[in-house]
């Protein structure tokens, strides 16, 4: 019976470079990626919070974040006895906002559910708060040794490239087939080294070499197995027909300081909501335009407010257009009337802004 073109055989009809594994194991452990805080541990909560952090966020961020996360939560019997506020503090600025929230919650539930001790296998895993099929995979196999291939982006990327696989990503039943693909280009009953190694070399070529844009084939270890370099197709790959739909919106910020105390400056803060944008932080209270914000403060107030400089912010699924106005309040019964027409929050120091988790764009308004 023959197929329709383009349509992929099944995982096990198709020929598959046997070799892959092993020369990705052999290049990861001579020329892989090294020295970044979170390798060469095998504990699952320093493994499960590395993997959190790396989720659609830049090495170079997350290497100042995680010693500090550590040194504050060194444990997850720690991490589950924090405030939400002492975890979203520190976790201001990395972004994604609802991982933070995620790894609170499953901090918790290992505790209370598994005497704090994360499970060993990756099916088990993904039933805790958060921890999706590639980061269960990475736990699982690096600590663990599991015979199971993490199929993060990057890891997308570069079996795509490997297999020329036709398949559309952005289909699940795509996605489906090339996980079957990666579990079948796993290493024959590895030793807890080379899965370590195999499961590190994915993510290290993905990072280093097979790039979205300009990847060098050149310097790659497994160039000769790779049937979208044999095509002379590499940039064709992955397949994902579906874009990603980007909204455009404008906020106006009512930055409000009390200034009636000079020697203790504060700002006042209302904390979003618990789902949609920036949930659960500290933010400006926000409205949706500036008529709306004029309207909120009395009459008496609205010629002291100042525009300050708008700030553009990009989200996943959104472009940002944050337009500041700040209001300076310099006597105490002003402070006090204040609190009665401002939404609910709180005043908060501006040498204490450290202490609450605070929006990137907010807080960087807030220092200037």
């Amino acid at each position: 019976m023959s197929r329709s073109p383009g349509l992929q055989p099944p995982a096990a009809a198709r020929v598959l470079p046997l070799a892959f594994a092993r020369r990705l194991i052999d290049w990861q452990l001579k020329a892989g990626r090294r020295g970044m805080p979170w390798q060469g541990t095998r504990d699952p909560y320093r493994v499960w919070l590395s993997e959190v952090m790396l989720q659609q966020t830049q090495v170079s961020s997350v290497s100042s974040y995680y010693p500090r996360f550590l040194a504050r939560f060194p444990d997850v019997h720690s991490l589950a006895a924090a405030s939400s506020d002492d975890v979203m503090a520190l976790w201001s600025g990395l972004g994604y906002y609802s991982r933070a929230r995620n790894l609170h919650r499953c901090a918790q539930v290992v505790v209370a559910e598994h005497q704090g001790i994360f499970p060993t296998s990756a099916q088990a895993l993904q039933a805790l708060p958060g921890i999706g099929a590639s980061t269960a995979a990475a736990i699982a196999a690096f600590c663990h040794g599991e015979r199971v291939s993490i199929l993060d982006g990057n890891v997308r990327r570069v079996l795509s490239r490997l297999l020329a696989f036709e398949g559309d990503l952005s289909q699940l039943t795509s996605q489906r087939e090339l996980l079957a693909l990666a579990q079948a280009l796993l290493p024959v009953a590895p030793s807890l080294q080379d899965m370590s190694a195999y499961t590190q070399g994915l993510m290290d070529l993905g990072a280093t070499l097979c790039t979205r844009s300009r990847p060098n084939c050149e310097g790659c270890p497994v160039a000769g197995l790779c049937q979208a370099r044999a095509q002379a197709q590499v940039s064709r790959f992955p397949i994902k027909t579906r874009t990603l739909k980007r909204r455009h919106e404008s906020w106006w910020l009512l930055l409000v300081r009390d200034r009636s105390a000079p020697a203790m400056p504060r700002v006042w803060l209302e904390q979003r909501p618990p789902r949609g944008i920036w949930a659960g932080l500290y933010c400006l209270p926000v409205f949706d335009s500036e008529a709306a914000l004029l309207a909120a403060a009395p009459a008496s107030m609205r010629p002291k407010l100042e525009p300050l400089t708008a700030v553009a912010h990009s989200l996943t699924h959104r472009e940002l257009r944050l337009h500041p106005m700040a209001l300076d309040i310099e006597t105490s019964a002003r402070v006090a009337s204040a609190d009665r027409w401002l939404p609910a929050g709180r005043w908060v120091a501006l040498d204490a802004l450290e202490q609450v988790g605070l929006p990137a764009p907010v807080r960087q308004l807030l220092r200037g």
